[in-house]
């Protein structure tokens, strides 16, 4: 994760502390409400659509750019022309993944990723009527922030169950994907261990904005709502100096810990590294033996006082994470977020990383989510997939690009990897090319196909064998759980594919259609909108109909590419 893109979004505020008149004057500007609404009482989120007006086209970024200009507005009288404002939004910078010819590299190896900051950033840049910066968009992420109801175990004593299926693809009739589920036990809220949660909240000058410091004050308080009375919360700040604002207190202790967050207020630069190292210490204080033991670091990611390289932040979680004590990352605002350093630190934190834009965003990461957020039931978790080149000509797997593994990392449990939490759904989908379907876009070896015609492989009527690796949450040494993909594993039309799989693929075009990958050109966002619409089911929180909308406004700002 070395090099970093800027996207085009919201003004980025400076580190000095801004007086709240001016943060709200930006807040109108941006189209951003003072004070984030509260969710429907329904439970189902109020969407708001209003859109600018429409771009009709757009370049695809370079892979090897590390740097975007503002986008310039159209030309208007001098009288009238404000200068663009600054943004610092650092994005990690990636290739899509390629296609593989199964005969020559049969084996795909990537850690899961249960991170879910792609699909609000994309969503909050859609809102304000822009089309998302290409890297933003990481396509694995989109389609996991969805909850699905995948076959899960039958006890705790299998933390996870796996189900393969092979269907046809929407986009390409010559191709099929390979949709791989995996669904982590969901544990009991009455089984749930101790919670020992550290908050720790950057209150640097650059939170002073509506969609920073005041929704984060009001995503924490959701929280504590969630939590038992005796869980144990501590809350550390940081900007300039790191502060120890409450030491460890018990959640039954409610009022204190409201009182700690409602009198934060923002000032000053941002220490980070002084930050961490002062939750930890409260995390070890307060370590809970065979409990959660977690770091929650909310921030708008402008590490930039002290030691803010990433290498040296990700040494330093990796020594702390060996301690028992895990780190998620929560990202708030536009114009100043640090995705790249969000991801490297949740990655290497054995945590996972969401983006808040909204209070509803708030309310699904910290309450519904809350247990798979907290609770690891399943840690360094690797998928490797070899495929048969008998019956697979290609293969290409959709998003995942920033969690790819080496082969041989596959049985290095030295190797970090990511993390399921309780009742997570983790959702991985290869497109392949079956052999002799004509969809081939690779030239076969000359020699290469004529041994393995005139030898034979094994297991040949498989498609592929499927192999997780995963570990449990207080053990070093991992254990393996195979699948073998045979045509037993076939669904013979896409229609005919249960609903979470239908809308997940809806999901994944449209992650890719926002990339402007070659594999959806001629995928309409028309026919993305028909697949999801059927595949709604019934959508008690109503995130699939959002959904919807997203597809609605980016057909509107960038048509049927």
């Amino acid at each position: 994760a070395a090099d970093a893109l800027v996207a085009p979004a919201s003004p980025q505020k400076s580190e000095s502390t801004v007086a709240s008149g001016a943060a709200q004057q930006n807040a109108l500007e941006r189209g951003v409400l003072a004070e984030p609404a509260p969710p429907a009482p329904t439970g189902e989120f109020a969407l708001d659509g209003a859109v600018s007006a429409p771009s009709t086209s757009r370049a695809r970024m370079p892979a090897e750019s590390k740097l975007m200009a503002p986008q310039q507005p159209s030309t208007l009288p001098a009288d009238q022309m404000q200068p663009q404002p600054e943004n610092r939004d650092r994005i990690e910078d990636f290739k899509t993944n390629p296609v593989h010819a199964a005969l020559e590299d049969p084996v795909s190896t990537f850690s899961i990723d249960v991170d879910t900051a792609s699909y609000s950033f994309v969503r909050s840049s859609l809102k304000q009527g822009t089309l998302p910066q290409v890297d933003t968009v990481r396509v694995e992420e989109m389609i996991n922030y969805f909850p699905y109801d995948w076959k899960g175990p039958e006890s705790a004593s299998t933390p996870f169950n796996s189900t393969v299926s092979v269907m046809p693809t929407p986009w390409n009739t010559h191709t099929r994907l390979m949709h791989v589920a995996i669904k982590g036990f969901d544990v009991k809220p009455t089984e749930q261990p101790k919670a020992n949660l550290v908050f720790l909240i950057d209150v640097s000058g650059s939170m002073d904005e509506p969609d920073k410091l005041p929704l984060l004050k009001s995503a924490f308080r959701l929280l504590v709502s969630k939590l038992k009375a005796d869980d144990t919360i501590s809350i550390v700040t940081y900007a300039g100096d790191a502060g120890t604002v409450l030491e460890p207190t018990k959640a039954s202790q409610k009022d204190k810990i409201l009182s700690a967050i409602d009198n934060l207020t923002p000032g000053g630069s941002t220490a980070g590294e002084a930050g961490i190292k002062e939750a930890y210490r409260l995390a070890q204080k307060s370590f809970v033996k065979d409990g959660v033991n977690r770091v929650m670091l909310a921030t708008d990611g402008d590490f930039n006082v002290g030691q803010s390289d990433d290498d040296d932040l990700k040494r330093l979680i990796e020594k702390e994470r060996k301690t028992g004590v895990f780190l998620s990352v929560f990202g708030f605002g536009r114009g100043n977020l640090n995705d790249q350093m969000m991801q490297t630190i949740a990655q290497n934190g054995n945590g996972t990383a969401a983006y808040i834009d909204t209070l509803a965003e708030a309310e699904k990461v910290l309450v519904e989510d809350a247990s798979s957020t907290l609770f690891t039931i399943a840690k360094d978790v690797k998928i490797q997939v070899e495929f048969n080149p008998n019956k697979v000509s290609e293969y290409r797997l959709i998003g995942y690009e920033t969690r790819a593994l080496n082969r041989e990392d596959f049985n290095n449990d030295r190797v970090d990897a990511g993390d399921i939490g309780s009742g997570h759904s983790v959702t991985a989908i290869y497109e392949i090319t079956p052999k002799g379907s004509g969809g081939e876009q690779i030239d076969a070896l000359r020699y290469g196909q004529a041994s393995v015609d005139n030898g034979g492989v094994a297991n040949a009527d498989e498609y592929a064998f499927v192999k997780i690796r995963y570990k449990l949450p207080n053990e070093d040494v991992s254990k393996l759980i195979t699948t073998p993909v045979t045509s037993a594993n076939e669904i013979s039309s896409f229609d005919q594919a249960s609903t979470d799989q239908r809308f997940s693929v809806a999901v994944a075009a449209f992650g890719q259609k926002l990339r402007d990958e070659d594999a959806t050109a001629k995928f309409g966002y028309d026919k993305i909108m028909e697949i999801a619409t059927a595949a709604r089911g019934a959508d008690p929180f109503g995130y699939r109909s959002e959904f919807l909308s997203l597809v609605r406004l980016a057909s509107a700002l960038g048509g049927n590419r």
